[in-house]
């Protein structure tokens, strides 16, 4: 079994008289600085000049500085920008203040592991990635909960890079939940790895190809949106609950049958090399060689794709169903 980390295994004095510089204040850096702050922990909020964020940041009651000022005085750095910028952020705003015994932490290891940011050896780099978008960590913790999450150490000047990631990693919420150890290799390549080929690509696509089928063979869009889409989450909070054992258990004996008998036929071999090819250019650095090459250039594929999306049939039919579901709205 692979070691897990809770509550009792974090020291939080190991955070007192240290200063916190959260980076961001978007999903992920509003829900870190948040947690922290009601951790007890003093937090100092990295923004660029002209933020809209100022204003959230300030209303909840957190110090806001700019980015270079903020890195200047923390002890710990916290990254949370957008993998694209953030290689540019740190090396105008964030490396003239990285003195020694300083740590520097990710939430994410794309820009460690893809070496697009290279920190000096007297700091420690260290990484707490939570297993949830922000809004849906910063939820679960205010109601005395939290997370999962996964620690690595890329480099421990300190010989204290692992036991302050833990303390961190508690102040967040995460050891709530359990905190595994990883590295930042593991972390960057099984994220990608799996939204590009399941939790945001693979399923976008196999909603898309569904509804396409039953469209163009007569069935209305709306019933083809119903059955493709809005049933999803129904299955996937079964999955969550209590994996496919469970979902198998809640749904019809004829969905079983067809879950097991069907599945396979859509999701086979050829689905499966196709991952290992996702997989060996993730590995490889190709997707990251892309991304990066991608934003260099304007982002204009990426915004062309963004939109031929955005246009798709099922979202304008979608659009429209939801918006007679109030119930979505009770839940926002």
């Amino acid at each position: 079994m692979a070691k897990m980390y809770y509550e009792n295994d974090a020291d939080m004095s190991l955070l007192e008289g240290k200063v916190v510089g959260v980076m961001g204040y978007g999903s992920q850096g509003h829900a870190h600085a948040l947690n922290l702050k009601e951790s007890g922990v003093d937090v100092v909020v990295g923004l660029y000049e002209g933020s809209k964020s100022r204003e959230k940041a300030e209303g909840s009651g957190l110090r806001v500085e700019s980015v270079a000022d903020a890195a200047r005085d923390s002890d710990i750095v916290m990254m949370l920008m957008p993998d694209h910028t953030m290689a540019g952020v740190y090396r105008e705003s964030i490396e003239p203040h990285l003195d020694a015994g300083k740590t520097l932490m990710f939430a994410h290891g794309f820009n460690i592991h893809y070496q697009t940011i290279v920190p000096p050896d007297t700091t420690d780099v260290s990484m707490v990635a939570p297993k949830a978008p922000g809004h849906r960590m910063r939820e679960v913790f205010t109601r005395g909960s939290g997370v999962p999450g996964l620690l690595a150490v890329h480099q421990d000047a300190s010989g204290m890079a692992h036991q302050v990631g833990l303390a961190y990693a508690r102040g967040v919420g995460c050891t709530r939940a359990g905190v595994l150890d990883t590295t930042f290799k593991e972390e960057t390549e099984t994220d990608l790895f799996g939204e590009q080929t399941i939790l945001c690509g693979g399923v976008t696509a196999l909603i898309k190809a569904g509804f396409e089928t039953l469209v163009e063979a007569g069935y209305q869009p709306e019933s083809a949106y119903f059955e493709c889409m809005h049933e999803l989450k129904l299955i996937v909070d079964l999955l969550y609950q209590g994996g496919m054992e469970y979902m198998r258990y809640s749904v019809s004996d004829t969905a079983e049958y067809g879950d097991y008998s069907r599945g396979p036929a859509v999701i086979d071999e050829r689905v499966k090399e196709n991952m290992k090819k996702v997989l060996e250019e993730v590995q490889n650095g190709a997707f990251a060689r892309e991304w990066i090459a991608e934003n260099d250039e304007g982002r204009h594929r990426f915004m062309q794709m963004r939109k031929e999306n955005a246009e798709h049939p099922i979202e304008h039919v979608g659009k429209e169903l939801r918006g007679m579901m109030s119930f979505l709205k009770d839940a926002d």
